[in-house]
């Protein structure tokens, strides 16, 4: 028994198929350009990572004469493990903004 093609819903599969293709373009540039910074609660300690989880940057605020080298350690792992919950966050919130929009095929 022969079946019918549904050219209409080919085109349509290939059209979204590119579409996502563009999407995930765009995720992917913006998972990279956007970046969040995390503070320890002290304010001492700052990591700026991007939505996909690099590091940029770790920035100390004020003295480190006073402090107690495993004490600061911890507080430093402490922050870097809050700035990949961050990336995580962003990365969910961007994914959201992106392909919020999108509907399985043959959805109207």
């Amino acid at each position: 028994m022969a079946r019918e093609i549904d050219e209409a819903w080919i085109d349509e599969a290939i059209e979204r198929y590119q579409r996502l293709e563009r999407l995930r373009d765009e995720f992917d540039k913006a998972v990279a350009s956007h970046s969040v910074s995390v503070h320890s609660p002290d304010n001492s300690i700052e990591v700026v990572v991007t939505a996909a989880g690099a590091v940029l940057d770790v920035r100390i605020h004020g003295t480190l004469h006073n402090r107690n080298p495993a004490e600061f350690a911890r507080e430093i792992a402490a922050v870097v493990t809050a700035a990949a919950d961050a990336a995580r966050w962003a990365r969910e919130k961007l994914q959201g903004e992106v392909f919020g929009k999108h509907r399985p095929l043959g959805e109207d």
